[in-house]
């Protein structure tokens, strides 16, 4: 992936506050047919153009929001407002506020079982005054980014868009809106409007297949001189159709759908830090699909982190070539998945000659967690334990057949003569060792013992060895 962190992205629109209630309903109410929730937990996050800006600094380029939030008489901010604040102050978001009367938006969630029982809203419309003090915001920063992103909820906040498209294609800043309403011609020479099928459909009438929606596409990106627009289709993936292009299809990279609330931020973020940072616009719209699958898995609200969309597409290179991991990036995947709750197993070895001893007894240290990584010796490190001679297989071939393995998810190398260094560093929950090792001779034992995991030996599976199919391969050349 490209490194986003010179990237600069100016984020205006509906902001809200994302509040969730969880708890677990045991009973009916005597009162109503309804459920009653015992509340456990309680929980906000930023929604609409404020989750927009979230994600886009999960992928670690510079954004700055500017949005409307409620005024509590002379003291400054909302409640609602202050929280939302915070969470950008958290993220390191940049944030610009217009106050209204109206209230800062709230939307209320109960759930139970991580499933959604009520939702309820609180707002009111804003009024044109704070639309039109936004716009001049947009105007004061707009020369500072490479994109202007607008995420339209239609709840008052961009009254005045069509003067902030102006004002940034007149400095030739590029500007990508997220649609909401019955009128696009307000969106009139933006660069790219990216509505969902529904959306689309209710500007452009019903469409019967591909080649019908195709057709409309174009003559919308036509009517209001787009450069380009993305209609996004659920499980149905998207549709891309750029001026003087041919169209361009991607398929649904979701595995599994979780719940698709805020996905749509998801994908705009994505595709407009990707296309502000130089990727082609058919690269960026790749990427936000890759980033759709990651956050429909998630509950509520959320972000994709750019190192949870380097292992999707780390994955799905797979199948084309080898792609390795260095030790930053290694990090922090292991940091998420112990923050899913997934227990995560390490392992260690030259894995010269991959045979299948080394495949059963990778399947068995994978069968004590959820992640397994497999650390390999380096070049190097391999002829100091092994001799000259050794490794018969370079890193590289043998880390790319480690790779292919279904039971392992993470291959990284190490260069000194133990994993000790590495071990300490990532702090796995299980430590797995083959051979007639007590735990505390095996390196880095210590490490994952101080950070509460455990260690294990595995036997060897008696008949296997890279060191006698050597031996074996040597005898049958002399015969």
């Amino acid at each position: 992936m490209h490194d986003f962190s010179n990237t600069k992205i100016l984020v205006v629109g509906d902001v809200m506050l994302d509040q969730y209630w969880t708890g677990r309903a045991g009973r009916i109410s005597p009162e109503a047919p309804v459920p009653v929730v015992k509340v456990a937990s309680e929980e906000c996050r930023a929604g609409g153009a404020a989750n927009v800006a979230l994600n886009i600094a999960a992928l670690g380029a510079e954004v700055r929001l500017l949005g409307v939030v409620g005024k509590d008489g002379d003291s400054g901010v909302d409640v609602h407002g202050r929280q939302l604040g915070d969470l950008l102050t958290a993220a390191q978001v940049d944030y610009d506020w217009v106050f209204s009367d109206s209230g800062t938006i709230c939307k209320l969630r109960i759930l139970s079982h991580h499933q959604q029982l009520i939702r309820m809203d609180f707002e009111e419309p804003i009024a044109i005054e704070p639309a039109r003090e936004l716009a001049e915001k947009v105007e004061q920063w707009i020369a500072d980014y490479d994109a202007l992103v607008v995420s339209d909820y239609a709840k008052g906040a961009l009254q005045t868009v069509e003067k902030m498209i102006e004002v940034a294609r007149t400095v030739g800043v590029p500007v990508l809106v997220d649609p909401k309403g019955d009128d696009f011609s307000r969106y009139s020479g933006a660069t790219l409007i990216k509505p969902n099928q529904s959306e689309f459909e209710n500007i452009v009438g019903s469409v019967a297949n591909e080649a019908h929606l195709l057709q409309k596409a174009e003559a919308l990106v036509e009517a209001l001189d787009l450069d380009a627009l993305l209609v996004t289709r659920s499980e149905h993936g998207m549709a891309l159709v750029s001026k003087g292009a041919d169209p361009y299809l991607l398929q649904s990279q979701a595995q599994e759908v979780f719940d698709v609330t805020g996905a749509g931020d998801t994908v705009m973020a994505t595709l407009a830090t990707a296309f502000a940072s130089g990727m082609s616009l058919q690269a960026a719209v790749n990427l936000a699909n890759q980033a759709a699958s990651i956050v429909v898995r998630k509950v509520g609200t959320s972000t994709v982190s750019k190192a949870e969309l380097d292992e999707v597409i780390k994955a799905s290179l797979r199948h084309q070539g080898y792609v390795a991991l260095n030790e930053d990036e290694l990090l922090e995947l292991v940091r998420i998945a112990q923050s899913n709750g997934e227990r995560v197993v390490i392992t260690n070895g030259c894995f010269d000659l991959l045979h299948s001893g080394h495949v059963r007894y990778l399947n068995e240290a994978a069968r004590m967690g959820d992640r397994l990584i497999v650390a390999v010796n380096s070049d190097e490190s391999v002829q100091q334990l092994k001799g000259p001679t050794r490794p018969i297989v370079p890193l590289e071939g043998r880390m790319e057949l480690l790779s292919a393995l279904s039971c392992v998810d993470w291959v990284v190398p190490f260069s000194e003569e133990t994993p000790e260094r590495l071990i300490c560093k990532l702090k796995p929950d299980v430590l797995v060792k083959g051979g007639d090792y007590r735990p505390e001779e095996i390196a880095g034992a210590h490490c994952v013992w101080e950070n509460g995991g455990s260690v294990e030996v595995l036997s060897f599976w008696q008949g296997f060895s890279t060191t006698n199919l050597v031996e074996k391969i040597n005898n049958h050349d002399k015969e």
